[in-house]
């Protein structure tokens, strides 16, 4: 009889604290998606930013289980002489700046066919930054509406 009543006893104080642990903080007035989205096996905003960003150039790999997408040559119809090749590095399951990596070739069309040439400043940068915004976006966007 007495192990009963500290069994009532302790469930009557827990209850009150179980209810309080379920109150817990006044939720933020904004409702913000996970940073951390990882339905394949790197951070999916950053994945689906990287192929929205490229999605105008031809894909030669993609591979969402080691974020690795390759895009294939491409030349602008107003520039066909230059083409440009870009690499997208997906590193970590977090949304965060440096989860991405940008790396491009450049080549111009020579006497003697495609030769390297160095990519404009900034270029990269560009893009990374463009992929994080878009990425941000798309976390955003996860519970609007």
């Amino acid at each position: 009889m007495r192990r009963a009543a500290i069994v009532l006893i302790g469930l009557a104080l827990v209850a009150p604290l179980t209810a309080c642990a379920k109150k817990g903080k006044a939720r933020p007035a904004t409702i913000e998606a996970p940073a951390r989205l990882t339905t394949i096996g790197v951070n999916a905003y950053l994945w689906r930013a990287s192929l929205d960003t490229i999605g105008f150039m031809p894909l030669a790999q993609v591979d969402s289980n080691g974020g690795v997408i390759v895009t294939d040559w491409y030349a602008t119809p107003q520039i066909p002489n230059e083409r440009v090749k870009v690499t997208i590095a997906i590193l970590d399951t977090e949304l965060r700046a440096d989860a991405v990596k940008v790396s491009a070739n450049r080549q111009t069309l020579g006497a003697t066919g495609w030769v390297d040439a160095p990519v404009r400043a900034g270029t990269v940068q560009k893009l990374e930054e463009t992929i994080l915004s878009r990425a941000r976006d798309l976390r955003r966007a996860q519970f609007a509406g």
